[in-house]
């Protein structure tokens, strides 16, 4: 009986593979990075066959530093990246550098697709709003820019596909990589005609859509050594990583949600049926969970904006940290916490990247709004904390004015191993946050789950609960929920006054 599964996430910064038994124990994960290629401003491209050399490598490793034999693996399943756009032929290689998420290229595209069907029409039927950084626009970039690279392409795949395509010659993908193209209907679960028609593409073009439990196929027996598994292997499909993140966490089943806490910060929820939101704040994709869905609210700076807060008030911080072998975070929420909810009034904006969630708009600015003399290096501090978890707060209120229920949060990422910070986030909210056991493996634990029931090993969806228990809830304290509920007000007024002066100063 084969007792492991081998679940890959398929990252910006590399790939990391990771070993779970059949009772859902993590038992060993190895990484193989690669790099980005920035060669113009918006743009940004990674070499596919970087993803298939750390995909082999870090296989090879694992199962060396653990000692389990490769006949001993149930099944490989990935996960990855998404909103990319990878060109392949028929043998599943790529036919140039792939076109990640973060690529920005695709403004002239984005303005022509929207003569030709209007942005609410394809956020009503894909879930997401047309841009630059979608796959479509990048297939429209290189039908207008690379004709040869088109016209020679079979498919058009996300990351984690094109792996897969490599790994089996099967050309796939699962409903939540599917949508994140701009291109799946979320009401039909298949590609949408009438985008496609706008578009002037051919479903053709795009990967089968199956479930993610299902397998794609066997490793081929040409690339089994490569690999470091036996040929025949099966590989399962997966999701991507943003999804894959919500069963990691045991948000998978409708009313459960999490916020994930890292450099950036997004909140995602399951539900039963997609989150239109009038003024396209937050996005939708299918769930790796077949019936259900994920809407997602992202914002650029969350870690980002602290790390800033370590750089530029509390260098002092810094050293001292090092020599007495601390974290400097830990110093700086020392500061933070002799400020009081509220940070006397002080408001911070964090939008040191420009926005995404809420308000889609890359010329806003961050700022502190309400400085005065009184003011201290605690408080500004305090106040970017608080700023982060006012913007967030802003788009859970976006999800509860479309009726999506949220009966609890769970929270993961680096910035959920503060205690000041998840207990700012739990007042701002004003619900119980929920802090799980293991806080940054969420992806290759939902991708484990996805593996897990696609091989035979796990019973449902119920996994990754057992896998990754609650550790800690943390409840808001009422009289800063009140200060939280009377200073949102002034933080949405606050963007909305500048928003005209962010405009001018990004001319």
């Amino acid at each position: 009986m084969k007792n492991y599964i081998l679940a890959h996430d398929l990252g910006t910064s590399g790939d990391k593979a990771s070993l779970y038994d059949r009772d859902g124990r993590l038992i060993g994960s190895a990484f193989y990075g690669y790099e980005t290629e920035y060669a113009h401003t918006g743009w940004a491209e990674q070499d596919p066959d970087d993803w298939w050399r750390a995909v082999c490598l870090s296989t090879r490793r694992l199962l060396a530093e653990t000692r389990v034999p490769g006949a001993e693996i149930a099944c490989l399943v990935m996960c990855g990246q998404m909103m990319g756009c990878v060109p392949v032929d028929k043998s599943g290689r790529a036919a140039r550098k792939a076109i990640i998420w973060a690529d920005q290229r695709a403004v002239e595209q984005d303005r022509w697709l929207e003569s030709r069907i209007s942005k609410a029409e394809v956020y009503h039927i894909t879930g997401h709003r047309v841009g630059a950084s979608t796959s479509l626009c990048k297939m429209l970039w290189l039908r207008d820019n690379q004709p040869d690279v088109y016209d020679a392409a079979h498919k058009f795949m996300e990351a984690k596909d094109a792996i897969v395509a490599r790994l089996t010659g099967a050309f796939v993908t699962d409903p939540s990589d599917a949508s994140s193209t701009n291109l799946y209907d979320l009401d039909t679960g298949g590609w949408s005609a009438r985008v496609l028609d706008a578009a002037g593409l051919d479903a053709a073009q795009l990967p089968d859509i199956r479930p993610a439990t299902e397998a794609a196929g066997g490793i081929l027996p040409q690339v089994a050594d490569e690999v470091g598994l036996p040929a025949g292997t099966p590989v399962i499909i997966g999701g991507g990583d943003a999804v894959c993140a919500a069963v990691g966490v045991g948000a998978a089943r409708p009313g459960a949600a999490f916020t994930y806490l890292g450099t950036s910060a997004w909140i995602v929820l399951t539900t039963e049926r997609p989150v239109r939101e009038p003024d396209f704040k937050t996005y939708t994709f299918a769930n790796v969970v077949p019936g259900l869905f994920c809407p997602c609210g992202a914002m650029q700076m969350a870690g980002g904006a602290y790390a800033w807060a370590r750089h530029t008030l509390g260098a002092g911080d810094v050293k001292a940290a090092a020599e007495l072998g601390l974290s400097a975070y830990e110093l700086l929420n020392g500061q933070a916490e002799k400020s009081p909810p509220g940070a006397n009034g002080l408001i911070f904006l964090p939008y040191l990247l420009g926005e995404r969630s809420p308000h889609w708009n890359p010329r806003a600015r961050g700022a502190f709004i309400g400085l005065t003399v009184r003011h201290t290096r605690a408080d500004m501090v305090r106040a970017v904390l608080e700023g982060v978890a006012l913007n967030m707060r802003v788009i859970l209120d976006a999800f509860r004015g479309q009726d999506a229920p949220v009966d609890a949060m769970r929270l993961i990422g680096g910035g959920a191993r503060g205690r000041l910070w998840t207990q700012i986030v739990a007042d701002v909210y004003g619900m119980p946050i929920h802090r799980l056991a293991i806080l940054e493996e969420a992806t290759s634990m939902g991708a484990a789950v996805v593996g897990g029931i696609g091989a035979g090993l796990f019973p449902d969806w119920s996994m990754a609960e057992r896998m990754n228990p609650v550790a800690e809830v943390i409840t808001p304290d009422p009289a800063a929920q009140a200060t939280y509920s009377r200073a949102l007000p002034i933080f949405e007024a606050a963007y909305r006054a500048l928003v005209p002066v962010f405009a001018q100063m990004g001319e």
